[in-house]
C-alpha cells in the first residue's frame, strides 16, 4: 500500500541559496519523479531536453522559461506541461523556487 506524500508549503521546503542552484528530490517512485529547485537571482538551466513529459511549476519568485520557441513570464502560479524531448531553458530574474515533476510511466 503506498502512503501518500504531503508538502504543506512548497515556498518553505527548500532554502533558496544565495550563489547557484539548490535541488530536493522530494519524492520518486516508477512513475514520477518530484524535484524542487531552488534558484540564486540570475542562475540558469541552460537549454537541454528530457526523455520523459514533464511539468514545471513557478513556486515563488520569477523565472523566464524558454520551451522550445516559446518565452514564458514564469510567476508564482505559472505551471507548463512539457512533452518529452522539448528542448527548455530556466533563468530566474529574481530568487525563486520551481517544482519539476517527471512523468517517467508515459516514456
Amino acid at each position: 500500500m503506498s502512503t501518500a506524500i504531503t508538502i504543506p508549503d512548497l515556498a518553505t521546503a527548500i532554502e533558496i541559496p544565495e550563489k547557484g542552484t539548490l535541488s530536493l528530490t522530494l519524492h520518486q517512485d516508477d512513475h514520477t519523479k518530484l524535484v524542487l529547485f531552488g534558484f540564486a537571482q540570475g542562475q540558469e538551466l541552460s537549454e537541454h531536453t528530457a526523455a520523459v513529459p514533464a511539468i514545471i511549476q513557478q513556486i515563488a519568485g520569477e523565472a523566464q522559461w524558454k520551451l522550445g520557441g516559446e518565452n514564458i513570464n514564469a510567476v508564482p502560479g505559472t505551471l507548463s506541461h512539457m512533452p518529452a524531448n522539448l528542448p527548455h531553458s530556466i533563468s530566474a530574474t529574481t530568487p525563486c523556487i520551481m517544482l519539476l515533476t517527471l512523468l517517467k510511466s508515459a516514456h
